[in-house]
């Protein structure tokens, strides 16, 4: 028998609580599983990810109406409450009774009469007394963490790193579902207002990027299933991710070394840049990611592409000293610039995390800078707002690598909406500022002799 979509974002729920599992690989895995219908893909998606970004708001609103705490109810109960209550506030589109019902049918099925009295009883309730206000919590971390849903310890952290009102900003932006965005391939010589055209013809509504020049922000309908998404036009990548490449801006012939690379949006652009002359050196650590990369190239049509499964820290012993003109280290970081788009990343790390990552991020710039060649250009770049991960590992290695400077250049390569950002050669780009991803790029120059 044939699950229902509820039912199904319960089990995807549950597995995230217990195996901390990525909420985007379980979801892909779900719906080819139980084959469901365009419709049914959304409402899980909503479902879904919904529940997981408002965790804490939707706990608050819960703890109102259950008797006793929410910990000493049994897991999947929780999260059948949890993924009720965020239908019944956040989706309008919803009937309220049939999310009642298919919750006390699945109660049911997996409890006893007990249970599903309570889930009936506890929906019931909320409906007819409404949701509580946030209004009667005095701490200011503490509301702020339960309204707008993240970790108290990670909004005391951004309110010292960039104060109260842009913390609140990020927050807001950050619980928001976030928009499709595309680049156009250069090497196909696509128009942008030809290619929206085409998508427009396919059933795809699409139109101009807000900040980098060769993207487009989908409007309605999916990308993938479109004959110009299959025959390379388009690469799926956020806005402010697109700044990356054009930050490094390689130049056609050159050898440029991609030392971080799956699943291979930047591999592909810098290629596309180069007008797919040279030859990009793509490194990753696991092998299946670097498969990744290689389906993205041969999608795109790139053959100046070379990828190798390895560790990045290890790429002394593969290549010469000064065998690049350019290199770019898109390090691996918490990623709390990307919460909209994953946002099981903001309850699984730890403010340890951040120390263990910088490690590694330090490692990789200390094993890739002799690769480089005099006057040649180190872009470094992450998809975190933390500065530890992001400045701090800037500064300490210009401090260990006298033998670069930063590149002030960096902002005559950006976007006029990006340049006012931009300070000393380093970007920081927060979710809140165009509705991007949050992103950290540095460029950095190896002195001439």
């Amino acid at each position: 028998m044939k699950k229902k979509v509820r039912e199904v974002g319960l089990e995807i729920l549950l597995q995230i609580e217990k195996n901390q599992a990525y909420s985007n690989l379980l979801l892909n895995q779900s719906i080819k599983k139980e084959k469901l219908n365009e419709k049914d893909v959304g409402l899980l998606t909503e479902i879904v990810y919904g529940t997981i970004q408002r965790k804490n708001t939707l706990d608050f609103f819960l703890s109102q109406f259950v008797k006793g705490r929410l910990h000493k109810l049994d897991q999947w109960v929780l999260v059948l409450l949890r993924l009720s209550i965020y239908q019944l506030v956040y989706l309008d589109r919803v009937p309220e009774r049939a999310v009642v019902h298919e919750a006390v049918e699945i109660a049911k099925k997996k409890g006893h009469k007990g249970i599903s009295a309570m889930v009936n009883g506890t929906l019931r309730s909320f409906l007819r007394e409404g949701k509580p206000t946030f209004n009667n919590i005095i701490n200011p971390i503490e509301k702020m963490a339960i309204e707008l849903s993240h970790p108290a310890w990670l909004i005391e952290r951004w309110v010292e790193q960039f104060g109260t009102e842009k913390t609140k900003n990020i927050c807001e932006v950050s619980v928001v579902p976030p928009s499709v965005s595309a680049r156009v391939n250069k090497v196909k010589n696509a128009d942008i207002d030809a290619v929206i055209q085409l998508l427009a013809n396919e059933g795809v509504l699409a139109e101009r990027g807000d900040l980098s020049e060769d993207a487009i922000k989908v409007v309605k309908g999916s990308l993938p299933n479109t004959k110009l998404y299959k025959e390379g036009f388009l690469t799926i990548q956020d806005e402010s991710s697109m700044l990356v490449a054009r930050a490094l801006d390689p130049k056609p012939g050159m050898k440029v070394l991609d030392s971080c690379a799956a699943p291979g949006g930047k591999t592909t652009h810098i290629a596309e840049r180069m007008n797919n002359e040279g030859d990009v050196y793509a490194l990753d650590l696991h092998q299946h990611k670097v498969k990744l990369i290689d389906e993205q190239a041969n999608r795109l049509h790139l053959t100046s592409i070379t990828t190798k499964a390895t560790d990045s820290r290890n790429a002394g012993q593969i290549f010469e000293k000064e065998s690049f003109d350019y290199i770019l280290v898109d390090a691996p970081c918490t990623g709390f610039g990307v919460i909209r788009r994953k946002p099981d990343i903001k309850w699984q790390k730890k403010v340890e995390d951040i120390e263990k990552i910088t490690t590694i991020q330090k490692a990789i710039l200390d094993a890739v800078a002799p690769l480089l060649k005099k006057g040649g250009r180190l872009v470094y770049s992450t998809c975190t707002i933390d500065t530890v991960e992001n400045e701090e590992v800037v500064k300490s290695f210009l401090e260990g690598h006298h033998e670069f400077h930063l590149d002030r250049t960096l902002m005559n390569r950006l976007p006029k909406k990006a340049q006012r950002f931009c300070k000393d050669g380093m970007v920081q780009l927060l979710p809140s500022d165009f509705q991007t991803d949050g992103f950290f790029i540095a460029s950095l120059i190896k002195n001439q002799p």
